[in-house]
This record gives structure tokens, sequence and C-alpha cells, in this order.
């Protein structure tokens, strides 16, 4: 399990780094699956490009980054040919309903559970977490992002009764469960 939920992706270099050693091997032949999907309004369609920069300024190759916004599903076989999921954020409620619809929900279950990567930034990191009702249950807590203050850097207690908050500046990285999360960043 290689899951980072961010607030506004790899924001710092500390994430970044953590991301790269993550993803190991030679990054300019890595394949992405971007997913913009959440991004129904004017101010989150802004930050798009911020996020495919994400992916560009890791080494990624644009050739090599597959955007794909959830019109329909794809099985974990397609899936399995990406080295890492970028979901960006915008309209939490508008994702999930589109995950659910195409049944994207279940393959990227068992992508992640295969080990495969993926990043979630706002909407596209809180769809893992319990906030609404046909959520990816991946973290069974609250998760609220772009907060003033969030939570003290290491390893997360879990499972928790309260929210983990995240700022713009830090990432909750999940490794395993229950013992693998783990916030970085500032």
């Amino acid at each position: 399990m290689r899951v980072f939920l961010t607030s506004a992706g790899l924001e710092t270099e500390e994430i970044k780094e953590c991301f790269l050693k993550m993803l190991g091997g030679n990054v300019s032949k890595a394949k992405a699956l971007f997913i913009p999907t959440a991004a129904i309004d004017a101010e989150a369609i802004e930050v798009l490009p911020k996020c495919m920069h994400d992916l560009l300024k890791c080494g990624i190759q644009g050739r090599n980054i597959k955007v794909f916004d959830l019109h329909t599903g794809m099985d974990l076989e397609e899936l399995r040919q990406y080295d890492v999921v970028y979901i960006c954020g915008g309209n939490t409620s508008y994702l999930l309903e589109r995950i659910n619809a195409t049944g994207f929900h279940t393959t990227l279950m068992d992508y992640i559970r295969a080990n495969g990567m993926v990043i979630g930034v706002s909407a596209g990191s809180l769809i893992f977490a319990n906030n609404l009702a046909g959520n990816m249950g991946l973290i069974d807590t609250r998760l609220d992002v772009h907060c003033p203050e969030g939570e003290t850097k290491g390893k997360v207690a879990y499972p928790r009764k309260d929210s983990i908050r995240l700022t713009n500046t830090c990432a909750l990285v999940i490794r395993g469960l229950p013992d693998g999360l783990e916030i970085i960043g500032g």
C-alpha cells in the first residue's frame, strides 16, 4: 500500500522526495494515470495545470501521463499498467459518484491492495476517508484538508475517533493499516 493523501499535492520537497523514493525505478519511464474528474468548477479547473506539473516536476514524461475522466470504468489489468494514479481535487461528491457509477471503486481498491501507488489531492484525498457515504473505505476516520494547523509530523495512531487534519504543506502517507500511517511535510 502506497497512498499519499494531501490538500495540495506534492507541495514540498519532502513530500516530493518521499513520493520519488516510494515510486522507485526510472522515473522517466514511469506511467501515471491523471484523474481530473472532480474539477467541475472554475476554481478547481484553474488548479489542474499545477496538479499536472506535480508529476512533470518529478521527472514523469508527459507522454507517459494518461488523462482519465471516469466516463467509463477501467479493469485492474489495465490499471496495473500505471505506476501511479493521481486524483485531482474539486467536487468530492461528484468524484465519488463517478467512481462508484463506473465501478472504478473496486478496481482502484484492488490496485491499492496490490501495492499500487495513489496520490490524492483535496477531494481526491477525501474520497478515501469516511467524510461521505459511499466513500472508498480506506481509512475509517474523517479527513480535513486545507487546514491552517495540521497534525504533528510522524506516526499517526489508528484507528482514530477524531479527524486527521492536513495543511497544504503536509501529507498523510499510508503504507499499511493500522501501523503504516505517517504525516510528512510541515
